[in-house]
């Protein structure tokens, strides 16, 4: 042969043979189920079928394509490759995956399985049992809708619809879902869970309720074997008298303990209290919780709302003995009443607030400063009682022409009705007063009266009357011959620029705090529907099988799994590539309901 029409014929025959395989990659031909032990029969009734039944030697026993299949009985369509299995059927794939039940359909075409009647299903941490289960060999996934119950090493759980994912250990609980553990019961639309850690993530309202608590959450994970639990969307616990809110929460039922990141709220209905901030720490058994990050305690007492803000708050004891302490900087706002001061203190128990370390105190015009000051409550009726100034007690109420001042070792006042209306200086007092007429308010002097203790009258907060108890040495001065030296007492300090005059000067003069981005839970990738969406004409079911078309096809009215929007991640994607750092309102709206919440 010519050599140039030798490499020609070589060539062709080349093509052809790589032709010829990729149509064989591309369309393998189905191997057949090969049938391995069993009583064979033929019966009349059945022409199309090769019987199998178990004998002496034990069941039937079929394998196909690293699937082995056992059961009592078998008719086998070699045409259709095709087996029906009777009796103890028991499926198994490899070391992972055993499938047990009173009937089987096996089709070798499509590796396609259906069984029926007590089907159990087990892979190594745990055992799904159900009526029916369809499991596609292919997808190396199984199906079941007519209600499942999956017992794992720490949990027992059901629902309406479940689906197996072989691959990756998962499962994905759809419509009436519910985890029973010994310590909690959890309810959820949608539960994905992973069955060699144990970790279960819920999707739309979802609660874990135990003895002493409930979390609610639209989007989160907790992990069923550690007993530990992260929660995003509308978070919640509810304990016995205390709610906590956050943008995310994070739980540990074994210690108790629980943190919440952003937009928190802890609501205490006993004490009919709020306390707000953006980061806190519960510790359930110590009956303890701290809060930081713009850190605000709301309390209703007698109609009105008294507010406390430090840089950190802490709530320690049981809900008849709550202690309420602020650290650093810290702020009171009543709507008559303000104060200052590094430190705070309150018992509800006993109606006690403690005011530590450079304290000042405003009721109506009336600054009060000393080393330490106290406000006592009623407990009964709620309302202000007594107002108690510890060494260096000093009174300030700016006059137009001056300031009434009073000095001494100690101030005890007195309320009536949430009013400041009688005012005990004792040891060393001393008092500059601007006396006015009652019926004029014309300026009519200037008293400087030093005495053992002084008692002030307020009316509206205004001082109205001065009476001296021991007194001392002083004098009445017409305004014009006062001493300017003698205007301002030993200790003079006039803060009333730093006076909270509305809830919003809790915070005045501190930057806003720096929020963290929370670390959300996107919702699961759409894996599609289990059913391939074929019409029935179309469908490959053998003509001996005891399924309907209608069985193989998806229910347009039933539950569908929430998943994430891959088209629109793509997009925001690529949007990201030609406009780093730039997000529009909708894109933010967009990512916050993919992760959870920010």
């Amino acid at each position: 042969m010519h050599r140039a029409n030798f490499i020609k014929a070589v060539l062709a025959l080349l093509l052809l043979t790589l032709a010829f395989s990729a149509t064989a990659q591309t369309d393998p031909k189905p191997s057949k189920v090969d049938i391995k032990s069993g009583y064979l029969e033929k019966r009349p009734d059945f022409p199309d079928a090769v019987i199998y039944t178990k004998d002496n030697s034990g069941q039937v026993f079929i394998v196909h394509e690293g699937v082995e299949m056992w059961c009592d009985q078998a008719f086998v369509y070699l045409k259709e490759n095709f087996v029906k299995a009777y009796g103890k059927v028991r499926i198994s794939q490899g070391d992972t995956v055993v499938m047990n039940s009173k009937y089987a359909e096996y089709n070798g075409n499509t590796q396609f399985a259906f069984a029926t009647g007590d089907v159990v299903l087990k892979e190594p941490k745990t055992t799904l049992r159900t009526d029916t289960l369809y499991f596609d060999r292919i997808k190396q996934q199984a199906f079941y809708r007519s209600g499942g119950t999956v017992i794992d090493t720490a949990s027992t759980l059901t629902s309406n619809v479940g689906r197996y994912f072989a691959n990756n250990k998962k499962y994905q609980f759809l419509s009436d879902v519910k985890i029973v553990n010994p310590e909690y019961t959890v309810n959820s639309n949608q539960l994905d869970f992973y069955s060699e850690s144990g970790g279960a993530y819920l999707y739309g309202p979802s609660t874990i309720v135990s003895e002493t608590s409930t979390v609610y959450c639209e989007r989160g994970y907790y992990d069923t074997r550690g007993d530990t639990g992260y929660f995003v969307k509308n978070s919640k616990i509810d304990y016995e008298t205390r709610t906590l809110y956050g943008d995310s929460i994070y739980f540990n039922r074994n210690t108790g303990f629980a943190s919440a990141t952003n937009n928190i709220k802890i609501l205490d209905t006993v004490n009919s209290s709020v306390i707000r901030g953006h980061y806190a720490e519960v510790f359930r058994p110590k009956d303890s919780l701290f809060i930081t990050k713009r850190a605000v305690a709301i309390t209703v007492r007698d109609g009105d709302s008294i507010y406390v803000h430090a840089d950190t708050l802490r709530v320690t004891g049981p809900e008849d003995n709550r202690i309420l302490k602020g650290f650093h900087r810290a702020r009171l706002y009543k709507s008559d009443m303000s104060g200052k001061c590094d430190s705070i203190y309150t018992s509800e128990r006993i109606g006690l607030t403690k005011m530590i370390t450079n304290p000042v105190l405003w009721s109506g015009e009336n600054q009060m400063t000393g080393d330490t000051i106290h406000i006592l409550s009623n407990t009964v009726t709620e309302q202000l009682d007594t107002l108690k100034v510890f060494e260096n007690a000093f009174l300030i109420q700016k006059d137009s022409a001056g300031y009434n001042q009073v000095s001494g070792v100690r101030l005890t006042g007195l309320f009536t009705e949430n009013e400041l209306d009688t005012v005990n200086v004792d040891q060393n007092a001393e008092v500059v007063y601007y006396a006015r007429n009652t019926d004029t308010n014309k300026l009519e002097g200037i008293n400087n009266t030093i005495g053992s203790s002084i008692q002030i009258t307020l009316e509206n907060q205004d001082i109205i009357g001065i009476r001296f108890i021991n007194r001392g040495t002083g004098k009445f001065y017409p305004v014009a011959m006062y001493p300017e030296e003698k205007k301002l007492l030993p200790g003079f300090n006039w803060r009333g620029d730093e006076r909270l005059r509305s809830v919003e000067d809790l915070f005045l003069g501190k930057p806003p705090p720096k929020l963290v981005k929370i670390r959300g839970i996107p919702l699961p990738e759409d894996e599609g529907e289990f059913f391939e969406d074929v019409p029935e004409d179309e469908l490959d079911i053998p003509e001996y099988s005891n399924l309907k078309p209608k069985d193989l096809l998806n229910d347009p009215e039933g539950p569908k799994a929430q998943v994430r929007d891959t088209l629109q991640d793509k997009a925001a994607q690529e949007k990201a590539k030609f406009f780093p750092g730039k997000t529009t309102k909708k894109d933010n709206q967009d990512n916050e309901e993919d992760e959870g919440g920010q």
